[in-house]
């Protein structure tokens, strides 16, 4: 039986992180989503968030429920609105596609005991001990049109042959897309590391034994050993494609064939016209977007041990 001071000591022990989690998590993820059905401007009280009936198109008092016109309004008549799920869709789709794997493949290799693999994981993780917007200015000089060093070697720094990678609308959201990339795949790297070492190394040499080359064996062996790690990466990927803000803004304030719902969350809220609701209707969007691949990848996982 537990004393009174362990009760007390598991409590808090429990409580605390539950309550911090409702408080800065949850808390304002629910209160987005019914913000999200307001028209509040974030200046007048909210007391007449739940008048009734809705305001009409004509007589819209602020802080009154807004209905479903918040979504609709981003849909039809907001033109940044589909470009920005657009390119986050494309983000997220490279970031679990292409960098995701690739940190794979680093961590892998790495974990073969290659030799010099102590300064090869050095090298790899250290752009994700930097920060986002420190990223952003480092490429920049990258892909700079009169000095960067791209267009110094390729000598196309000037006249009609030079490349504004960071400009041109059709070029610059791949451009941004190599920088998180580049920071994507060492963090990544590092947390298959730390999962690669858990797993058995007799599973490894039976695999040997059966005759699977190093592909059959990651695949059919390792890969599905380490269920745990893949679902924290997932959803780590997904957290961090929707961190694309820093990136964007520091390059051209998500503009121009950048367009963000991030960023477009951000112009809402603490930007000139303060619409705090259709702000939230915008952040609610981001967090479907994010959701949906999330839930996915866990139904299948669940549904096949369901079944195993």
């Amino acid at each position: 039986m537990l004393s009174r001071r362990d009760k007390i000591v598991v409590g808090l022990m429990l409580g605390v992180p539950i309550l911090a989690d409702v408080l800065f998590v949850w808390g304002p993820a629910l209160a987005s989503v019914l913000l999200s059905f307001t028209n509040w401007n974030g200046i007048h009280g909210l007391h007449a968030a739940t008048c009734k009936p809705p305001p009409t198109p004509a007589i819209v008092n602020n802080g009154c429920w807004y209905g479903v016109q918040n979504y609709h309004q981003a849909a039809t008549v907001y033109p940044e609105f589909w470009p920005a799920v657009w390119h986050n869709v494309i983000w997220l789709a490279v970031f679990m596609f292409i960098a995701t794997p690739l940190g794979m493949l680093f961590a892998v290799i790495i974990d073969k005991g290659i030799r010099g693999s102590r300064i090869y994981q050095s090298v790899l993780f250290m752009p994700v001990m930097l920060s986002l917007a420190l990223i952003g200015i480092i490429w920049e000089f990258i892909y700079s049109s009169n000095y960067g060093l791209i267009n110094t070697v390729l000598g196309r720094t000037s006249g009609s042959g030079l490349i504004d990678w960071l400009g041109n609308p059709r070029l610059n959201l791949w451009a941004v897309l190599v920088e998180g990339s580049w920071r994507q795949a060492g963090y990544v790297m590092v947390l298959y590391l730390a999962g690669l070492k858990s797993v058995d190394n007799s599973l490894k040499e039976a695999a040997v034994l059966d005759g699977l080359n190093e592909w059959q064996k990651f695949r059919l062996v390792v890969f599905p050993v380490m269920r745990p790690i893949n679902i924290v990466i997932l959803v780590v990927t997904v957290i961090e494609s929707l961190r694309a803000f820093d990136l964007v803004y520091i390059t051209n304030k998500g503009h121009n064939g950048l367009e963000l719902l991030s960023v477009l969350v951000t112009n809402n809220i603490v930007g000139e016209v303060h619409r705090i609701g259709f702000g939230s209707a915008l952040g609610v969007v981001l967090l479907v977007i994010s959701l949906v691949p999330i839930t996915i990848f866990l139904y299948q996982t669940f549904h096949k041990e369901r079944h195993a």
